[in-house]
């Protein structure tokens, strides 16, 4: 379901400030979370090379698979 914040997120590692609401379409997104242990695989994330698919750009050419996440 586009933009309705139920099916995907993000893992920053630059300042994207395009993405901060309110964008130039009124749209925009938050932050939700904060890495504080696990930086290494943050960085092998940030190391798949990306491409443009389906109208975007900066898209994983292989699928990134997070397989657990604790709090």
């Amino acid at each position: 379901i586009p933009d309705s914040a139920t099916s995907q997120f993000f893992i920053n590692v630059n300042n994207n400030n395009f993405l901060d609401f309110p964008g130039q379409d009124g749209a925009g997104y938050c932050v939700f979370g904060k890495v504080i242990e696990g930086h290494d695989v943050v960085d092998k994330i940030a190391k798949v090379s990306t491409g443009s698919a389906s109208g975007h750009q900066d898209v994983p050419s292989e699928v990134v698979i997070i397989e657990e996440v604790s709090t």
